[in-house]
């Protein structure tokens, strides 16, 4: 059986650079989660490691496929030096868990919530999954096993969370687009909903 976390930490190096910290969380009945950051430039980076492991599964099904099903890894970028976001780490091992605790597929599209700032004085308690495919390209496992997709996570606030569940992902995407929201700056205020 081929070491899937390997190739995934082989994957983030080589889309990423060398990671410069990385810890660890394991929760009660789950497997261990590990937190990597990549800071690049002004950028910093935190990718999970360890939501991969298993695939996800349908909360309906009956019995838990143990190769066959979707995969994927968090990542979430923000501007360096602004807040304290390196305190995100256990947040996003929290979210990363999330199919594992609570049998849920994470997929692009779906909003995922902490029920506390994502780090200290953070407007966000919630993030948005985005479309994979931009920073690191999907990892391609064995048949018959599911590619790897590494889902970037953007921040929402409170006011932008319950504004998507209302009108959908595609819509909130673009009303940030249309007033060219910095969903890396840390410490933004909601977008205009009206």
């Amino acid at each position: 059986m081929v070491d899937v976390l390997a190739l995934v930490e082989a994957r983030l190096r080589t889309a990423l650079g060398e990671p410069d910290a990385r810890a660890a969380v394991t929760f009660l009945g789950t497997d261990r989660i590990e937190v990597l950051r990549f800071a690049d430039g002004d950028i910093v980076r935190y990718a999970t490691l360890g939501m991969s492991a298993q695939p996800m599964t349908d909360p309906a099904a009956a019995l838990a496929d143990p190769v066959k099903g979707p995969r994927a890894e968090l990542v979430l970028s923000v501007r360096a030096g602004l807040a304290d976001t390196d305190k995100v780490l256990r947040p996003l091992a929290v979210l990363a868990s999330t199919p594992q605790v609570e049998g849920v597929i994470v997929a692009p599209g779906a909003s995922l919530d902490i029920g506390e700032p994502l780090w200290p004085g953070a407007p966000f308690s919630s993030v948005l999954v985005a479309e994979p495919g931009g920073l690191v390209e999907d990892l391609e496992l064995d048949d018959p096993m599911d590619p790897v997709r590494f889902l970037p996570l953007l921040p929402m606030t409170t006011n932008e969370a319950a504004w998507k569940r209302v009108r959908g992902a595609q819509e909130l995407e673009e009303r940030w687009l249309a007033n060219g929201t910095d969903l890396r700056d840390p410490l933004r205020g909601s977008v205009r909903l009206d």
